[in-house]
């Protein structure tokens, strides 16, 4: 079942758009400030208006698709300028829907979203120097040498993944790949690190492909 987040200030917009969508048969979450939407669980998608009471919902669009650029942004608001358009879609947006909307037409827009992020995820493969994960078949090879990973080893390495290069924070990491609502050891996330570490091929004393920033979080080295 697709999980869409919803960040929405107007209550009446939030509960009516969450109960419609819930209808059709997909998970909802509901934000009401960027604060919230922080503090979200992985999603597949993110409906974002942009006047939220914490902040201008363009800055939570962009960290966003920074942190997250596999999962669809539809920004969702009543700015219907087009220097308003042009900046909420090179912010990271996938698509940019005025208020009032209509409802079937906004489904179509998820749905549309939601099958093309479906598409890349399955067919398509990471490459960063020698490591290939093959996302869509859960497989991940190094040196042309398939390793085996255990379902959140491959999870994070994925995570990791899709923000190559980039520090993402431990919150987020165990935020995204077991859920906000987590309540063991944070030191889960650090055996797992390690655990894929030396699956990975890293030996003590050689340059890690996965990097720490001590009391921040991890980064995927982009080699």
């Amino acid at each position: 079942m697709p999980r869409i987040l919803i960040v929405e200030d107007d209550s009446l917009i939030l509960t009516s758009l969450a109960r419609a969508l819930a209808g059709k048969g997909f998970h909802v979450e509901i934000a009401s400030s960027m604060h919230e939407a922080d503090l979200a669980s992985r999603v597949d998608l993110v409906l974002c208006d942009l006047g939220l009471p914490d902040g201008d919902g363009l800055l939570l669009v962009r960290r966003m698709s920074s942190e997250r650029p596999d999962v669809p942004i539809i920004i969702l608001t009543a700015r219907d300028d087009e220097t308003d358009v042009v900046a909420g879609l090179t912010s990271g947006a996938v698509d940019y829907v005025v208020k009032p909307f209509r409802l079937n037409e906004l489904i179509a827009r998820i749905t549309l979203q939601l099958r093309l992020r479906e598409r890349s995820l399955r067919d398509d493969d990471v490459r960063i120097g020698d490591l290939l994960i093959e996302v869509g078949a859960r497989r991940v090879y190094r040196h042309g040498v398939e390793i085996e990973l255990r379902p959140k080893e491959f999870d994070l390495l994925v995570r990791l993944a899709t923000s190559v290069g980039t520090v993402v924070r431990r919150q987020h990491l165990i935020r995204d790949v077991w859920d906000q609502h987590w309540s063991g050891s944070t030191k889960t996330l650090d055996v797992h690190i390690n655990s894929l570490r030396r699956k990975l091929g890293d030996s003590p004393g050689s340059p890690s492909l996965i990097t720490a920033s001590r009391g921040v979080g991890y980064r995927l080295e982009a080699r």
